[in-house]
C-alpha cells in the first residue's frame, strides 16, 4: 500500500490533479468541445452558446486556464481562449506511465510467482 500519498500528491501530480478536475464538469467538458483546431474564442462568444450566466462561464473558463487547458489572449477590451492540446497530452502521458508501470510490476510479480507454484504443483 502506497500510504505516503494519502495526505499531499507528489508534486508532479498537482498539474494532473488540476487537470482532471478541470475535466470532471460536463460544462467544462462542452467548453473544449466548442473549439475546432486552431480557434479562439472569446469570453462573449461562449457566453453566448452556453446556457449560463455569463459569471459562470467565466469562472468555468478561469478553472480550465489554472489547469493549463486553455490559455488567454487580451486583444483590446476582449479575452479569447485557445485550447493547450500539449497540457492534455501530458497529464495522459503521466497517467498512461504510472498504468504501464504497475501493469510491469504486476507482471513480473506473476511471474516469479508462477515457476513457484509449478514446482509446488510437480512435488505433489
Amino acid at each position: 500500500m502506497r500510504t505516503q500519498y494519502l495526505h499531499h500528491l507528489p508534486a508532479d501530480w498537482e498539474p494532473v490533479a488540476r487537470i482532471f478536475a478541470a475535466f470532471g464538469d460536463r460544462t467544462r467538458q462542452a467548453i473544449l468541445l466548442l473549439f475546432e483546431p486552431g480557434e479562439r474564442l472569446s469570453i462573449k462568444t461562449s457566453a453566448d452558446l452556453l446556457p449560463l450566466s455569463r459569471t459562470a462561464v467565466v469562472h468555468h473558463l478561469r478553472v480550465l486556464e489554472d489547469a493549463g487547458l486553455i490559455s488567454p489572449e487580451k486583444q483590446g477590451r476582449d479575452v479569447y481562449y485557445h485550447v493547450e492540446l500539449e497540457t492534455a497530452l501530458e497529464a495522459l502521458d503521466r497517467v498512461r506511465a504510472y498504468v504501464q508501470d504497475d501493469l510491469r510490476i504486476l507482471a513480473e510479480s506473476r511471474a516469479a510467482a508462477s515457476p513457484h507454484k509449478k514446482e509446488q504443483g510437480a512435488a505433489l
